[in-house]
């Protein structure tokens, strides 16, 4: 896209193949998702003083590093690992009058260079990288190394905060994204060798399903102090239905600060984010009044729980 060869024109059918397999299509449900993209905007908007010196982690199409420029910034880093991604952002950056304001890194923040890629540690970060779990693109050991390498001590993280809620479910066809046992007649159980041994996104509404238990808080990570590494909790639940419970149902809340909040819970059907589907490693026979007692385990990219 910086000097593109007629047979790598972004109207070719090689470069659709290029971004096809490189570009994740949930990047333009995202890009559409109002309600994510105002939140944003807004925090930045309250969060970021005048004139400071921001690193926004993923940048995609530059939207954020834009907003914080808008905002008031005096200088915007933005990084993006993704190089037809950082392509695009610093294209369309351009396009915005915004080039002298901000600046396109292809790297991973962790690979960033104090004294070259950034002039010091910035004042504001800014890292919306999260998945329908909120830790599967990396939150937390991206988090771990900026908080200590890229930002100034007493600096602004946007988001500051986050929480996993979840409740039981029951759904045989839920569960049969990720479990099979015979198929035509014939015993496949074999296959559950590959399935996903983490949490996976599903759209809980367009599914049948049962809530055998009221929600509660699975995960609260203070994202500037906690030390955000894998670890492992007993949650008891209370049950308040009866049935065979084959998962817990996870979504996240995203505090961004100045009473800004984004989540992906089950009744807001209008966020591009699923929820987190967590199964157990079988069934479990639950009725009203029983407390199960989950043990959820995470590392830096999945939830677990049995």
């Amino acid at each position: 896209m910086a000097r593109p060869r007629e047979s790598l024109s972004p109207h070719s059918a090689a470069f659709a193949a290029i971004a096809a397999r490189t570009v994740p299509r949930w990047h333009f449900a995202m890009l559409n998702d109002t309600e994510r993209n105002d939140a944003l905007i807004v925090a930045l908007e309250r969060r970021i003083p005048a004139g400071a010196h921001v690193l926004d982690i993923g940048t995609g199409t530059g939207l954020l590093a834009m907003a914080a420029a808008r905002a008031g910034a005096g200088r915007v880093v933005t990084c993006e690992e993704n190089p037809l991604l950082a392509e695009i952002a610093r294209q369309i950056i351009a396009e915005h009058g915004m080039s002298d304001v901000i600046s396109v890194v292809n790297k991973r923040s962790t690979h960033l260079v104090m004294g070259t890629d950034l002039e010091r540690p910035v004042d504001v970060l800014i890292s919306e990288i999260v998945d329908c779990g909120l830790i599967g693109e990396g939150l937390l050991p991206t988090m771990r190394h900026a908080r200590t390498h890229l930002l100034a001590p007493g600096g602004v993280l946007i988001p500051g905060a986050a929480r996993v809620y979840g409740q039981l479910i029951h759904s045989e066809v839920a569960d049969g994204l990720n479990r099979v046992g015979n198929a035509g007649g014939f015993d496949v159980s074999l296959m559950n060798t590959a399935s996903t041994r983490g949490h996976f996104p599903v759209r809980l509404h367009t599914w049948p399903h049962e809530i055998l238990s009221a929600p509660v808080e699975l995960l609260d990570f203070d994202l500037l102090a906690d030390p955000l590494e894998a670890g492992s909790r007993v949650i008891p639940v209370p049950v308040t239905a009866g049935g065979p419970a084959t998962a817990l149902v996870a979504w996240f809340e995203l505090d961004l600060g100045s009473g800004v909040v984004l989540r992906n819970s089950p009744d807001n059907v209008g966020s591009h984010w699923m929820q987190a589907l967590i199964p157990f490693d079988k069934p479990v026979p639950v009725s009203p009044g029983d407390r199960l007692d989950v043990e959820l385990r995470w590392t830096d990219y999945t939830l677990s729980a049995r």
